[in-house]
């Protein structure tokens, strides 16, 4: 039976350093969501309106109604990942991410600076978005709802056992890159 690992935030470098490529792992505590506008915003020295460090960022643009004067997340499924390569290594480094969640793969920026800086990519299962908004127990924030627009806002959702599968993790592995090796050889 495959090993779960759980890790809960603020996600310190040593649990991150534990985790190898293929693992499945279970994420409690406070993640952030952020797409494109974001991660452009703060590669290019944008302020953070919260602190990220030992934080998981999450490629996500979560559907999120208002009930009651609270916000209530009804879908939370992965964003494509590669859209963000162009900023993530700098965004890594100025933040202190430990954890990047999203779908699909990262390119080799992405990989070094996780083993570079002790951050590792998970791997959110996509067309799953229902399923994984269930994890979502309370949005603790949101940021830039005005200026960005609620799917590129900053989210900060509080979670417990959210599914991924690390496939880069602090020690420069890539599964991605594994898949991709591994297919051409059979490819000849």
């Amino acid at each position: 039976m495959w090993k779960i690992r759980r890790i809960e935030y603020p996600f310190t470098l040593k649990q991150v350093r534990q985790l190898k490529v293929g693992e499945r792992v279970l994420l409690s505590g406070l993640i952030f969501t952020g797409r494109d506008r974001l991660h452009k915003y703060l590669a290019e020295g944008g302020r953070a309106p919260v602190s990220l460090k030992n934080g998981a960022m999450y490629h996500c643009g979560p559907v999120v109604i208002r009930e009651k004067g609270k916000w209530i997340v009804r879908a939370a499924g992965p964003t494509t990942s590669i859209r963000e390569e162009p900023y993530m290594a700098a965004i890594i480094r100025q933040q202190g991410l430990t954890v990047i969640i999203g779908k699909g793969g990262m390119g080799e920026g992405t990989r070094q600076a996780c083993r570079r800086y002790g951050c590792v990519y998970l791997h959110a299962v996509g067309g799953a978005a229902q399923v994984l908004a269930d994890t979502v127990k309370h949005v603790a924030g949101v940021y830039f709802h005005d200026t960005f627009g609620p799917t590129e806002a900053l989210w900060e959702l509080e979670v417990a056992d959210f599914p991924c599968l690390v496939t880069m993790d602090a020690h420069g592995h890539s599964l991605h890159d594994e898949i991709a090796r591994r297919s051409k050889l059979k490819k000849i």
